[in-house]
């Protein structure tokens, strides 16, 4: 499949995706940023009853981190504002994280990137794509992405390794509270977030981001 621009027909099977979950879906995405119509979609899934695992990398696992030790570039802040986003969710749906319906994990595996985007719906489906899940994807990128449907289940074996071999290096957040916050960044990152948030950008930069 292949999309570009909005409401292109890839954006439209990955939203069919998640409305077709009746009991499990697991997605990966490296940069927490999702597009409204994905959170709608996943919110209704949760409302289904969905079990839904959600694996997204450490912000130190993020392309575009630059440790505290080096000097500070503006691209540095990035992976902080996906943090500042899946804090964000993860506080809306707390009572969901606690009874396990939600889960969310990050991934980290020493200095290695996060990179990896996909679904997985309910033992049948496979998305293997390169689409980011987040408004830059659905409204701006070309993206492109293979679907496997397996009604069968001559995948479920192979499927499972991978997905075992992903969780392997991954941290479920039991709170929202165990993420930080602006308070505990590097003092050159929280001054940028701090005067993008007085000027009122921040929601630009999640729209193009």
């Amino acid at each position: 499949m292949l999309g570009v621009g909005k409401n292109n027909p890839l954006s439209r099977v990955i939203l069919e995706l998640i409305a077709s979950a009746r009991h499990q879906l697991t997605i990966c995405t490296p940069y927490f940023n999702l597009p409204l119509p994905v959170t709608r979609e996943i919110n209704r899934a949760l409302a289904r009853g969905v079990k839904i695992d959600i694996i997204v990398g450490d912000k130190t696992a993020n392309d575009f981190y630059i440790p505290p030790s080096e000097p500070f570039k503006v691209i540095a802040a990035l992976p902080y504002l996906y943090e500042i986003s899946l804090r964000r969710f993860a506080k809306r749906h707390q009572p969901m994280i606690d009874n396990g319906q939600l889960n969310l994990h990050l991934w980290r595996d020493g200095d290695n990137t996060y990179h990896l985007k996909g679904l997985w719906v309910d033992q049948r489906y496979t998305l293997l794509t390169g689409n980011n899940l987040n408004p830059r994807a659905f409204r701006l990128d070309l993206e492109n992405a293979l679907l496997i449907d397996d009604p069968q289940g001559q995948w479920l074996e192979p499927r499972r390794t991978e997905l075992a071999q992903i969780f392997q290096h991954t941290t479920r957040i039991a709170r929202y509270l165990d993420l930080q916050t602006l308070p505990d960044y590097p003092e050159a990152v929280g001054k940028f977030l701090r005067r993008v948030s007085r000027v009122r950008i921040e929601r630009l930069l999640y729209r193009i981001l």
